[in-house]
């Protein structure tokens, strides 16, 4: 049995109970005094009308007594027909609620109709502008607050290992659809162009010299071996070996300091050809793509991006839930330049409320049968005694004053009466 929601029928209940008692109380009064008065006719007049007043009040009292409670009930608990009316209807009442719904709230024209003239767009955007008074600290209110915090648990609740990899996926399915050559040909050519390029062609020059130091060895080891044996014999192939390193050196450095060097031009010659062939060649373009492929399909980059993921996953999480943080002063800050758009754009505020027009209208079209049909099926699973109960508790009150007025309306009706049987 569903029960009653807190602050509803509950928090009616006492106020109909004193009303009630108040009513019962009231015909008790009347029916003392009308045998009181009943006692004591011969000894005056008034006591005639007393008793004529006291007697209809009983009979309105009772009439209306027994109207209210066979509404709920069955009076004296005496199966009366047409009594408890509303329980032993409910599924009738049930299908005529969600009726009344479905005519007079969520009917696509009657939503259109109410929505015409309401500026949701500038609702948001007064209440975006300034939402609540910030917390005391000054970093941020409940509503920035509650998002940041809401956003730190769904990046908790997600598996992270699959939400990576969707992510992962979605970015490699975006990448493949690009063509990637002619785009970093452009972005040489127009490096070339602006001469961009020089200190990249600096730092390929010096990581050739670093990495020349740092196999020099190696270099000496494969001129050795080329080396014939009198060569070897006689020592030669170290010296040769040591002049190759050497003028490596020195045209390396020479490359470097000299921005007109010969090489110089032949290396910018070679990155123009590269641009042009970027753009241009398809068996370049295709060896690029192919490339892209394979890189795309490497297992290392794949768990190269999984802990990246991982990193910005978790650093997300703690500047949500740090009150110190610019994550809270980003989101007011965001909150409030979108709070001023539609606050003062006219274009957007009717573009918003188009929409928010659109969409009620869409989801009366689509929803409105299922809302109404859960009103009716959650109505016609509640027993009697709920029905009866969350009725009586929205309206007891108000068909108490019924029995008082009862009871007064016909003392009156009472007493006029025997006041026009003593005058005629």
């Amino acid at each position: 049995m569903d029960t009653l929601a807190p602050g509803t029928a509950g928090s009616a209940a006492d106020p109909a109970r004193a009303m009630r008692l108040t009513a019962t109380l009231m015909l008790v009064l009347m029916g003392a005094i009308f045998i009181a008065s009943k006692q004591v006719l011969d000894l005056h007049p008034a006591w005639g009308f007393m008793n004529a007043f006291a007697e209809a009040a009983m009979v309105g009292g009772l009439a209306d007594w027994f109207a209210v409670t066979a509404l709920f009930r069955h009076p004296l608990g005496l199966p009366i027909p047409h009594t408890a009316i509303i329980p032993n209807n409910k599924n009738r009442i049930a299908d005529t609620m969600a009726d009344f719904l479905r005519t007079n709230f969520l009917t696509p024209a009657v939503v259109a109709r109410r929505m015409q003239g309401m500026n949701v767009a500038g609702a948001a955007g007064d209440f975006l502008i300034d939402p609540e008074p910030v917390a005391q600290d000054g970093t941020r209110s409940r509503i920035t607050g509650g998002a940041a915090e809401l956003l730190a648990e769904v990046l908790e609740s997600l598996d992270p290992n699959r939400l990576g990899t969707q992510v992962r996926s979605g970015l490699a399915t975006q990448f493949a659809k690009i063509d990637v050559a002619p785009l970093v040909g452009r972005m040489l050519e127009n490096a070339i162009a602006d001469a961009r390029h020089l200190p990249l062609m600096d730092g390929v020059i010096r990581w050739a010299g670093l990495t020349l130091e740092d196999n020099e060895d190696t270099v000496r080891t494969i001129i050795s071996q080329r080396a014939n044996a009198v060569l070897r014999w006689t020592g030669l192939d170290e010296r040769i070996a040591g002049s190759v390193l050497d003028g490596l050196y020195r045209l390396l450095a020479e490359v470097l300091v000299d921005p007109d060097h010969p090489l110089r031009e032949k290396i910018q010659e070679g990155m123009e050809k590269l641009a042009q062939d970027l753009q241009h060649d398809p068996a370049t373009r295709e060896r690029v793509e192919d490339m892209k492929r394979d890189l795309l399909q490497n297992p290392a980059i794949a768990e190269w991006w999984m802990g990246v993921w991982e990193r910005i996953r978790m650093s997300l999480i703690r500047r949500a839930r740090d009150p110190d943080s610019a994550l809270g002063g980003d989101m007011r800050k965001g909150l409030k330049e979108l709070g001023d758009a539609l606050h003062q754009d006219a274009r957007l505020q009717m573009q918003v409320n188009r929409f928010a027009r659109r969409t009620a209208v869409g989801v009366a079209t689509r929803y409105g049968q299922q809302i109404v049909q859960l009103v009716s099926e959650t109505v016609k699973r509640w027993d009697a005694t709920t029905v009866t109960d969350r009725v009586e508790g929205a309206v007891g009150r108000d068909l108490q004053f019924i029995r008082i007025n009862g009871t007064l309306v016909g003392g009156l009706v009472g007493l006029t009466i025997h006041t026009l049987d003593v005058v005629l």
